[in-house]
């Protein structure tokens, strides 16, 4: 038995393609109004939110639209002394974050700008004896 079909409708008036520049503006302006109530919400998560939102810019060849250097003095500026990442000022750095940060500079080839060898510390500092990770120096588990 297969899962039963359900009736789509589709509005008359709905585009037919994806507007990529639609979506190429949305994703640009996003953190141009930082007292934007969605944007002050969001702080806890923005170093993955900047990673998915520059990798998707630059899968539609719109990462140019981006501002390079600010995102770079942000990832920066994110950075802690053991190494680590944190989501955006003010908050503790985390595997996560550490890894989004990678990616974004490495998109950019710009792994240079900050301290590479502390982040392999800061990642082998996290390792468990059984080979798994913790996210952060509290011991926080998961499936990282």
């Amino acid at each position: 038995m297969g899962t039963p079909q359900k009736d789509v409708t589709i509005k008359s008036d709905a585009p037919k393609t994806l507007l990529l520049e639609k979506h190429a503006q949305y994703i640009e302006s996003y953190g141009a109004k930082k007292d934007d109530y969605e944007y002050c919400m969001s702080e806890y998560l923005r170093m993955s939110g900047v990673y998915w939102g520059l990798t998707v810019m630059d899968l539609m060849g719109e990462l140019h639209r981006m501002n390079r250097e600010e995102i770079l003095a942000f990832i920066k500026s994110c950075q802690h002394e053991c190494g680590g990442f944190s989501a955006s000022l003010g908050h503790d750095p985390h595997l996560l974050y550490t890894l989004s940060a990678v990616q974004i500079l490495t998109l950019y080839d710009s792994l240079s700008v900050v301290d590479a060898i502390k982040i392999v510390e800061y990642v082998k500092s996290l390792q468990q004896e059984d080979g798994s990770f913790a996210g952060d120096k509290w011991g926080e588990a998961g499936c990282y």
